[in-house]
């Protein structure tokens, strides 16, 4: 009996790692999206025979036995490699080159954080996301404004008409984490800050290690689509290995109860 739950927790594992690697292919071209890795460990085992023992003849025995009963996710981890560049063309997409994730303030006043850099200016001008969540600190360009211009360090200029010099509106300030692995994804290409992953540190672009923006790019997902189905066909046969399994117990079972059925 302990072979067909031994299995079954390797078939529950083995979907688990199919809704991951379905996810990361889902968002292939999602701006800024991150991989992720399921991670896995094994149970606890039956001590049958402890290692170094000793028999009956006054003989240490070398080896022990331990009968394990399947395994479980540890964990799914976020991987926070660089994704390529996307050259756009437009004014106000930016890329983060290195560390550093853009603030967005939500409508109950919390801050939230994204590597998706694709804004937009709403109607009063206000720079924010594609569902209209402003960027943090606030940046808002003039309606006479007839360029805008953000250098690597973040700082945002804009273009007047003739002579008027350009005029800076704004700082752009990344943000930070010791663990980004630990922050908790919202959707919508946003994260939280947890326990986990520590406080935000504000930085200024290029500063201490932070990453430099570029304008007119756009952070493409990090998912390589070759190793996703790599994993795709390796999960697919592990989880019909665990199927085989139960099938053999099942079938050692129905032997032993026919042995049974002779016997009487």
């Amino acid at each position: 009996m302990r072979a067909l739950y031994t299995a079954a927790s390797g078939m529950q594992t083995q979907q688990l790692n199919m809704d991951t690697i379905s996810n990361n292919l889902a968002n292939v071209n999602t701006t800024g999206f991150k991989t992720s890795r399921a991670e896995f460990q094994d149970l606890l085992y039956a001590h049958l025979r402890p290692a170094g023992s000793i028999d009956a003849t006054g003989q240490q025995i070398p080896v022990g036995i331990e009968v394990g009963n399947g395994a479980k996710a540890s964990a799914i981890t976020k991987i926070f490699t660089q994704g390529s560049a996307q050259n756009t063309g437009n004014t106000l997409d930016l890329m983060i080159q290195g560390d550093g994730f853009f603030q967005v303030s939500m409508p109950d006043g919390t801050i939230q954080y994204t590597r998706d850099g694709s804004f937009k200016a709403d109607a009063n001008g206000r720079v924010c996301t594609s569902e209209g969540y402003p960027l943090e600190p606030a940046v808002t360009i003039p309606s006479a404004a007839t360029g805008v211009v953000v250098t690597s360090t973040g700082q945002v200029q804009i273009t007047l008409p003739s002579p008027q010099p350009n005029q800076v509106v704004g700082q752009i300030q990344l943000a930070r984490f010791t663990n980004p692995a630990g922050l908790s994804s919202q959707g919508q290409n946003l994260y939280t800050s947890t326990e986990g992953s520590g406080d935000a540190r504000l930085e200024q672009p290029g500063v201490d290690g932070t990453g430099t923006l570029s304008q007119g790019f756009l952070e493409t997902s990090n998912v390589q689509v070759t190793t996703e189905m790599v994993n795709l066909i390796t999960c697919q046969r592990a989880y019909e290995v665990n199927t085989k399994a139960i099938t053999a117990s099942d079938q050692m079972l129905n032997d032993a109860n026919q042995l049974g059925t002779l016997t009487s």
